[in-house]
């Protein structure tokens, strides 16, 4: 994991090294280890560096190739590099590191673009080609690894994060009106390629994109989610195997490709007691695992404890429990909004960050559950969706946009309103062919456009806050390719009676009982959810200040009804609407105003 940004010039002009510079402070977090810079005619390279593999200097970054001509920077982690390191060396590569960063080099100079579909793993990298004079960008399957853009006079730039890109300079900071409708239709999802500023946009997962000396640029989708089921069928036995051997390999090779000690992030649920019982069944012992606890509310229990210790107690793991009061909640939430690349409605986003920065402290890479809801239709959403009638926007729309069209006109200033944007793009995904029933389109859906920005992103931007790397098995695209084709009662049960039924059978006799027939649970921070006493002044102050006034985004009379009665104003999915108002305005006074 590190932080990467670069900005090429079509003027003719030598590239903004001081920009640079701003940009790389910013990422600094993101990779405490080592900080580098390369320039070569309209082209600059910033990195910070986080050492995982190969912990000498030989795989610093910027990495320059003499050989081909090539310079690299590059944020994540490639998980099959030893094969394809030992094809390379095969094709007459020669090596002066023993990690993954060359290997990418190398397979760029072999391949190509076509490189990119042979990694397995998460990742976001721009490749310089001196010699053809092309910026080369390329973001993982399910966007893991975050790839910020800014199209200005003259010239592109690109960042880990969108603090890095307006430390820059020069990036238009007007709400942009559709994303702004995505954000409040999709709980924070504004998907690729727009962000809530018209200057910033992000390269979509999945994509490559080629930038010449011109300024002209290619665009490449390299992979699509084949939601159908095979041609030769598969009892329910051996789609089950099937599904633990793949589970095997994706859970092992997060662990063992590292230089550092790995750690699970153990936070009582199903998918993360599962990682556990797989490391454990490959012969893993001595793990460290690491649970947060918040304080319970009148509404809602702060802490999953009760499943996440018998796990730890039945693997004797290293197991740290952390504990974090109410008074430690508010005063920290600012420090996480700084670090949010875009604005994170989820209330367990400050969670991820108190928990990360403990975790810290004991390992630089842990392995999390993010995921495994969506590919395995975990949440109570999916069996609504799958019994309702009507279209297939019309089934989404009313079991899981955070407001009706209507609500969102009447929540924001004239300026901007405007069509039901987000109406419009789910129904296009939903309709794009190779999946054979709604719920594998709504899966499909949720898999490769929303769960980019909701959990992945919140999970990269608060654990990169202290330099620690989240590695998310269940977004593994071969587990994902297989978990596609499943059909649907070995997720959803024969009736919509029962959720994430395959891994319920994966687990069966290797994991607690308990755990496996809990209720579903939700990463816990009940205080963010049922606003009340100080968090409550605490939002208001934020929506009544001059800056927010100011901005005229929302309508007074929208925010003081909310004010006056938060716990009457939740989402569908039980999100709070007042959080999402305060938390927009929050970032925006954290970054825009102040950049």
């Amino acid at each position: 994991m590190c932080g990467i940004c670069g900005e090429l010039r079509f003027d003719g002009r030598a590239p903004d090294l001081e920009a640079v510079a701003r940009m790389v402070a910013k990422l600094a977090p993101r990779g405490p280890d080592h900080v580098g810079s390369f320039s070569d005619g309209p082209l600059a390279f910033g990195h910070t560096r986080l050492a995982i593999i190969d912990l000498s200097f030989h795989a610093n970054q910027p990495m320059v190739d003499a050989e081909t001509g090539l310079a690299l920077v590059f944020n994540g982690t490639i998980y099959n590099y030893p094969a394809l390191r030992e094809e390379l060396i095969a094709r007459g590569h020669h090596f002066a590191s023993h990690g993954d960063t060359e290997v990418i080099l190398k397979a760029y100079a072999e391949w190509g673009e076509a490189c990119v579909p042979r990694l397995i793993g998460m990742f976001a990298f721009a490749i310089w080609d001196e010699r053809r004079q092309r910026l080369f960008l390329a973001r993982d399957r399910f966007g893991i690894k975050p790839l910020y853009l800014s199209r200005q006079h003259a010239c592109l730039r690109f960042a880990s994060d969108v603090p890095a890109l307006l430390a820059g300079g020069g990036v238009d900071t007007a709400i942009d009106p559709v994303a702004l409708h995505n954000l409040f239709m999709l709980h924070a999802v504004v998907p690729a390629p727009r962000t809530i500023l018209k200057g910033a946009t992000k390269l979509p997962p999945a994509h490559t994109l080629t930038v010449e000396a011109d300024g002209s640029e290619k665009l490449n989708r390299y992979w699509h989610l084949d939601a159908t089921r095979p041609a030769q069928p598969k009892s329910d036995d051996e789609w089950i195997e099937a599904m633990h051997d793949q589970l095997r390999v994706v859970v092992e090779r997060h662990k063992t490709i590292a230089d550092v000690p790995v750690g699970v992030l153990l936070s009582g649920g199903l998918d993360s007691s599962l990682i556990v019982g797989l490391l454990a069944e490959a012969g893993q012992d001595k793990l460290l695992t690491f649970s947060i606890g918040f304080e319970d509310q009148p509404e809602e229990r702060g802490s999953e404890f009760e499943y996440s210790d018998p796990v730890a107690a039945r693997f004797a793991t290293d197991h740290h429990k952390l504990m974090i009061s109410n008074a430690d909640v508010l005063p920290r939430l600012p420090e996480a909004v700084r670090h949010m690349a875009e604005p994170m409605f989820g209330q367990d986003a400050v969670a991820f960050y108190l928990l990360a920065e403990q975790v810290s402290q004991h390992v630089k890479v842990v392995q999390s559950g993010q995921g495994a809801d969506e590919v395995f239709g975990g949440y109570f959403w999916y069996p609504r969706m799958r019994a309702a009638q009507g279209s297939d926007l019309e089934r989404f729309r009313m079991h899981y946009f955070d407001r009706d069209h209507d609500e969102f006109l009447d929540m924001v200033t004239p300026d901007y309103r405007g069509a039901d944007h987000t109406a419009s793009l789910i129904a296009e995904r939903l309709a794009e062919p190779g999946a054979d029933e709604y719920i594998d389109r709504v899966l499909r859906l949720d898999t490769t456009t929303l769960v980019v920005e909701d959990p992945v992103k919140r999970v990269d931007n608060m654990t990169m806050a202290f330099g620690l790397e989240a590695r998310v098995p269940f977004l593994d695209h071969e587990l994902v390719e297989l978990a596609a084709r499943l059909p649907p009662h070995l997720k959803l049960g024969v009736d919509n009676d029962d959720a994430k039924v395959v891994l319920k059978r994966v687990a069966r006799g290797r994991i607690p009982d308990a755990v496996i027939d809990r209720p579903k649970g939700y990463f816990p921070m009940p205080v963010m959810k049922y606003v009340r006493g100080e968090f409550l002044d605490f939002m208001r102050d934020i929506l009544d200040s001059q800056a927010c006034r100011e901005r005229g985004l929302f309508e007074r009379a929208y925010v003081e009804r909310v004010l006056a009665r938060p716990a009457a104003h939740h989402t569908r999915i039980q999100g709070s609407k007042l959080w999402q108002l305060a938390l927009l305005e929050l970032w925006l006074q954290t970054h825009v105003d102040h950049s």
